[in-house]
Order: C-alpha cells, then structure tokens, then sequence
C-alpha cells in the first residue's frame, strides 16, 4: 500500500503519517530520514531531534538523502518523511530523473508512507530556483497522487482523504 500525507509547515502531517505507518506494520516500520545534515542548519537540527523524540522507539530509522528506492526492501513498512527534503537535495537534477526515482518506488511491494509539503498555493516565487522548487514539488505531488491508493491532505492536525 502507499500513502500520501500532504499539508503545510506544521500542519500536523507528519504526526499523522507516523501514526498510519505504525498501524500497517506488524513490526517496527522503517522511518526514512530525507534531510542532508550537510546544510548546517541548527533550527532544522531542533526540528529533527524533535521528531527523533516523537518517534521514541517505535521506528528504525535509516538515514538517505537521495537513493530512496536503494534502502526500501519488499514486504516491510516505510515512513519516508520527507519528499521535499529529498527534492531539496536532488533540486539540480532533470525532472525526468526526478519522476523515474518516484516512479521505481511505485515498483516495490512495501507499505510506504509518504510526506510531502505543500508549497504551492502561495505566490509565484520570485527567483529562478526556488520557482522551480515550487514547480517540481508540485509535478513530484501530482505523481504520488496518481500512485498512492489513499492520499491525505493535513490542515491543522486533520486529516482530509482525498483519495
């Protein structure tokens, strides 16, 4: 089964996501660790040790940044928190490389669980990358739409099922 939990910066999404990994496991699920802690960035280290907390022990946690579909093994449960950090860190590569990735873990016989900002109902952005962030959030969005059998939009610590 896949799934997909989208919805703004601290809408709720993740908790959600965690949530529904663990109930399609009948051990402990994977969680995979998307953010590349190359950047440096001490709010996003608070972030991560926050989740790290939430999760306690109830996961395994497996750190990749840009191979997803190299650590995902069939018939075991993932949590892949999140696509846009993935998408962060591959933002230079081609759309069509992007796409092939999503769609090799489309392939796989596992339960995946993923979580995806939604970043765009604001305005266009003003410069060139962050536009194509945007963009390519999007298209990745539409995608894992189209191969989840249930979606999730989160607002405000709620679920709305979309599909």
């Amino acid at each position: 089964m896949k799934i997909l939990y989208f919805g703004g910066q601290k809408s709720g999404k993740s908790s959600l996501a965690e949530y529904h990994a663990k109930e399609l496991s009948t051990k402990h699920p994977y969680y995979l660790a998307t953010y590349d802690t190359r950047f440096g960035d001490g709010e996003m280290q608070t972030r991560i040790q926050k989740h790290r907390e939430t999760r306690k022990e109830d996961f395994i946690t497996i750190e990749e940044t840009h191979d997803l579909a190299s650590v995902i093994q069939p018939h075991h449960t993932y949590l892949i928190d999140c696509i846009s950090m993935w998408l962060l860190n591959r933002i230079e590569e081609d759309e069509t490389t992007l796409m092939t990735a999503i769609e090799e873990l489309e392939n796989i016989d596992a339960n995946i669980v993923f979580v995806l900002n939604d970043v765009t109902c604001g305005v266009i952005p003003i410069d060139t990358m962050s536009r194509r962030y945007v963009d390519l959030s999007g298209l990745i969005g539409q995608k894992l739409a189209s191969i989840c059998d249930e979606v999730y939009e989160v607002k405000l610590g709620l679920r709305i099922r979309l599909k």
